[in-house]
This record gives structure tokens, sequence and C-alpha cells, in this order.
């Protein structure tokens, strides 16, 4: 009998850690990880690599890809985390139609936060604050009925601690 795979959202703005939490998550809960940035087109990758922030055309294929990966990893029984900023309401939902039992874990943290952590990080496209203070206008919050929200000023292992902990109870 094939078991009732996990599937995981780790979203947030650009900075809030979303691999490294993933990576963190998969490794705790035995799934697979994918970093959704590398799964970007390139022109997705060119644009932003220019300081241009992606507009709803941009994510379309993209987010349809990743919801692919979910409903896949479901069908075989598999466990996944994907990080991935899925910053609207709508971007979530069309990760839902690939997995509907999906569960999000939302990394919040304050704009010095975040803007210090992208100026600390090499050999990553997104660049410049304009483009955080983007996201940040785009994002969407999700609700305590969508995600379980966490504070990124806590370690990555108590992040991670404090999902399963909430997830379980």
């Amino acid at each position: 009998m094939k078991s009732t795979p996990t599937l995981v959202l780790v979203m947030g703005v650009s900075g809030s850690g979303k691999s490294h939490v993933g990576k963190l998550l998969a490794e705790a809960i035995d799934a697979d990880f994918i970093d959704a940035d590398d799964h970007h087109s390139a022109g997705s990758i060119a644009k932003m690599s220019r300081g241009e922030p992606l507009n709803d055309g941009d994510r379309e294929g993209w987010l349809e890809t990743l919801a692919d990966f979910f409903r896949d990893h479901a069908r075989r029984g598999r466990s996944l985390v994907i990080g991935c900023s899925a910053l609207k309401r709508r971007y979530r939902d069309q990760l839902r139609k690939g997995a509907p039992a999906l569960r999000i874990l939302y990394l919040h943290g304050s704009r010095e936060l975040l803007f210090d952590r992208l100026t600390h990080r090499q050999g990553h496209f997104f660049q410049g604050d304009h483009m955080l203070d983007s996201q940040l206008r785009d994002l969407e919050p999700p609700g305590d009925d969508e995600a379980i929200r966490v504070d990124i000023s806590l370690a990555p292992e108590e992040i991670v601690s404090t999902f399963l902990k909430r997830t379980v109870a």
C-alpha cells in the first residue's frame, strides 16, 4: 500500500531562506527538495538579472511546472518540498492544483533583515533592493487558514522544528 506523501511549499520573498529551510525540512521528512528558482525560463532569469521584476505572465508556465512536480510526486507516493516565492494567493492556488493537500510554510521577516541577507548573498540572479520592494508590494501574505507563519529571525533548524510541531498538532 502506497503511503500518503507529504507535500510542502516553503514560501516567502527573496532572502527569506526558502532554499536553506526547504532543504532542512526535506531532510527531516525524508522528502525530495526542489528550488523553484532552478526552473525559471532563461528569459525570466535574464529579466531578474537586469533588475526587472517578473509579471504574472512570466510566472505562468513556471508555476505550472512546479504544480506538475507536486502532482508527479503525489502520484508516485513520494514526499516533496518546494521552495518558491508564491507571492500571491492565485499562485498558491495554482500550485495546489498539483497538490490539493499542500502544506505551506510561510517565512516572514522584516524588510531590514531581508535586505541585509540579500546584500550578503553571492552568486544569485536576484539583485537590488527595488526588486525586494517589488516582491514585498506584490506579497499577499497567507492567512492562518492557508499557511503556518514562522519568523525568519529564528535559526533555520528552529523554523523547521516549529513547522513540524504545528503541522502534527
